[in-house]
């Protein structure tokens, strides 16, 4: 009992709602501050008063600024994937979807600051990747609002006996434990890449040339490797839960779903984005095979219960 207290005053600290809108205002204040900080550097490098070598060209154009304040609300949202983790598995899924999103829109800041208005559009490779962008963001986008229709379609729940409950709120707990571990790790983890990132820009060296080109993936490869890891645990702890064929099924194509995400990272051009589609394409099957079950397993049930009575 003492041991649940304390996961309860955590989890409290860390993600009750009255501290969730509390961070939020202050990831907004960061992000207003954060995109004048930006443009003010634009402007101190175009008038050559700050000497600049980074490779990404996030100091060129002020369009890329939007790039700055975006990044601050990709990790707020990434603090909210790890608010609904306890609440459910599949909004939980919904936020990773969500996120994937919102970096391929935060790359089209950055993709439009190195647009070149040619004839030959389909000959640049920057106007290649904006076009890529474009297009795979409208398709995310469409993806999203199918998954969440039909996860809101499950969300009917029929008369569930005491035992079932229990075991669901013994998971429940489970989850919470593991978002209490994610706030901390969350932190360090944006702390270091930020810090890693600057420091790469005020003292460029050779060999972190290559990170600092692959400035979408600053903090996201590393997190998304711990959601793979939080992901896993999420299947083998499900099975206290349930052990249901449709549940496990839907619990592991959200892991491949979530591995294709993460290896999205390794990769440029239209092999990144056909990933990252294919990630989310394949997380909306799964679910929308999973209810087809739900609803099968729930007829089976009642039908059963008549014979019964019979």
């Amino acid at each position: 009992m003492k041991f649940n207290k304390i996961s309860d005053s955590l989890y409290q600290f860390f993600l009750s709602e009255k501290n969730k809108r509390n961070i939020e205002r202050v990831f907004l204040l960061v992000a207003i501050g954060s995109f004048i900080l930006h443009l003010f550097i634009i402007g101190c490098v175009h008038l050559n008063l700050i000497p600049i070598s980074e490779p990404s060209h996030l100091f060129v154009n002020p369009i890329a600024a939007i790039y700055t304040p975006f990044s601050f609300i990709l990790v707020y949202e990434v603090y909210l994937l790890i608010y609904y983790l306890p609440k459910s598995t599949s909004i939980y899924v919904s936020k990773q979807y969500e996120i994937i999103t919102l970096i391929v829109f935060r790359r089209l800041f950055k993709d439009l600051s190195n647009l070149d208005l040619v004839a030959n559009w389909f000959n640049n490779k920057n106007d290649l990747q904006f076009t890529f962008d474009l297009i795979t963001s409208l398709v995310l986008f469409l993806l999203i609002y199918l998954f969440h229709i039909s996860h809101s379609k499950k969300q009917d729940s029929s008369n569930t006996p005491p035992e079932t409950l229990h075991r669901i709120h013994r998971f429940v707990h489970v989850k919470k434990w593991m978002a209490i571990a994610l706030v901390p790790l969350l932190f360090c983890i944006s702390v270091y890449s930020l810090i890693s990132w600057s420091s790469g820009i005020i003292e460029p060296d050779a060999s972190d040339l290559s990170s600092l080109k692959n400035v979408n993936n600053i903090f996201f490869e590393e997190f998304f490797n711990i959601l793979i890891i939080t992901d896993v645990f999420l299947l083998l702890f499900s099975f206290f839960h349930t052990d249901h064929f449709h549940k496990v099924i839907r619990n592991s194509g959200f892991i491949i779903s979530t591995i294709l995400i993460r290896i999205s990272f390794t990769v440029e051009g239209i092999t990144n984005n056909v990933l990252i589609v294919s990630a989310v394409i394949f997380g909306l099957c799964v679910i929308l095979i999973h209810n087809k079950f739900e609803k099968h397993s729930e007829l089976d049930e009642s039908s059963m219960s008549k014979e019964l009575e019979d």
